[in-house]
């Protein structure tokens, strides 16, 4: 995949920093973006206008020459570790090894992302490099903008998204009930069940899914609630996917709200309000819109039905409590923020829309699709029915 590094670049000649360092595993999403290679150990990433791979250790050295974006590839052993240990001890060799690997590169100074490891930082200042934090935080910043590549990606992630969704779906619609309670195959459906389905829906897509939310009732009402114990009917129930494909490291993400049996008026309601925030903020996502514009669009509908926003009131412990979406690719949560303060949206940002209402009283209601902003405006990349009542 070809990316484009030329941000990166001027980042460089405007701070006058010989290179942009890196040390973290591949589970770091601005390593693996700049490596293009997947380790489970810390490695480090040199990019001085070409990408140089390091590795403590020999083991990913083969497949990294074979895989990675890198011109050169080279090991802790190839700056004579083993010399320094005598020398200088275990834990201060590693950084005379990173000194002279910069130095093989002509790099006297490096700024870093905003979470590069401390002691790695302190190490190369006490050899004499220049260590300076990237406060922009650039790289996630150039991550922002997704190549058609990149968005196809999301898209087919989106796809086994879909299926998931579907899966959880099916189980709370086709479920028994007894005294308001869901069964399923004469056991008690639970938000448990319904999340090991989704999770075995998505492995058979090849994707990889940690965490999810299926919460049911008053669990709802708590936006990151992942949610525990028997699912009823009356009550809505918040379900959250945001798969990983294996493969290429992508997300997708998606919520929708369901109710299995009649909901009460309140819950009805709020569902109806937020389709349509989640409607006025879809027709503000353009190119040049900024990301709090679209927050807003969303924040109008709920005050305007006199329901609290944290726009309205900082403090607000219920109605709609966090933003209104935000980037989404090697990270769940990415550049940009479609929130208070979000920056200018350009083509090529992948982002979700997802309001959503929220009070132990009655429970919570959330939606979510994902859309990629485009020159004309933007493609939602969601196809997937938004229904209350199942």
């Amino acid at each position: 995949m070809d990316l484009d590094f030329s941000a990166l670049d001027a980042f460089l000649d405007e701070t006058d920093h010989d290179g942009y360092l890196v040390e973290a595993d591949s589970e770091n999403s601005d390593q693996y973006y700049l490596s293009g290679f997947d380790a489970p150990d810390p490695f480090v990433t040199l990019y001085d206008g070409e990408v140089h791979l390091l590795f403590a250790r020999s083991l990913e050295f083969a497949r990294a020459k074979r895989e990675s974006r890198a011109a050169s590839v080279e090991r802790y052993v190839d700056f004579d570790r083993a010399e320094y240990v005598d020398e200088h001890g275990r834990e201060a060799a590693p950084s005379y090894v990173l000194r002279d690997f910069l130095a093989a590169h002509d790099v006297e100074s490096v700024a870093v992302p905003p979470r590069f490891p401390l002691a790695v930082a302190d190490g190369l200042r006490d050899r004499g490099v220049e260590v300076a934090p990237d406060r922009g935080d650039t790289v996630a910043a150039i991550r922002a903008t997704k190549t058609d590549t990149e968005i196809d990606h999301v898209r087919a992630a989106q796809r086994a998204n879909e299926a998931a969704m579907a899966a959880a779906e099916d189980l709370i619609a086709g479920a028994d009930v007894y005294d308001g309670t869901l069964y399923h195959e004469g056991d008690p459906l639970t938000s448990e069940a319904v999340k090991t389905e989704i999770e075995v829906t998505l492995l058979r897509h090849g994707y990889a899914l940690d965490e999810t939310i299926v919460a049911c009732g008053s669990d709802a009402a708590d936006p990151h609630e992942r949610g525990s114990g028997p699912v009823v009917t009356g009550e809505p129930v918040i379900v959250d996917i945001f798969p990983q494909d294996k493969e290429t490291k992508y997300h997708a993400d998606m919520t929708r709200t369901f109710c299995r049996g009649e909901p009460d008026e309140t819950v009805r309601e709020w569902f109806e309000l937020t389709d349509e925030a989640m409607a006025a903020a879809l027709v503000a996502v353009e190119p040049g819109v900024t990301g709090e514009a679209v927050h807003d669009a969303a924040c109008d509908v709920y005050e305007a039905a006199g329901l609290p926003t944290l726009r309205a009131d900082e403090s607000a412990e219920t109605g709609f409590i966090h933003s209104t979406g935000h980037g989404v690719g090697l990270d769940v949560h990415e550049l940009p923020h479609v929130s208070p303060g979000g920056e200018a949206l350009e083509p090529g940002h992948v982002i979700t829309i997802e309001p959503g209402l929220y009070d132990p009283e009655v429970g919570g209601v959330r939606i979510e699709d994902i859309v990629v902003v485009t020159e004309e405006g933007h493609e939602n990349l969601t196809d997937y029915p938004v229904e209350l009542v199942v």
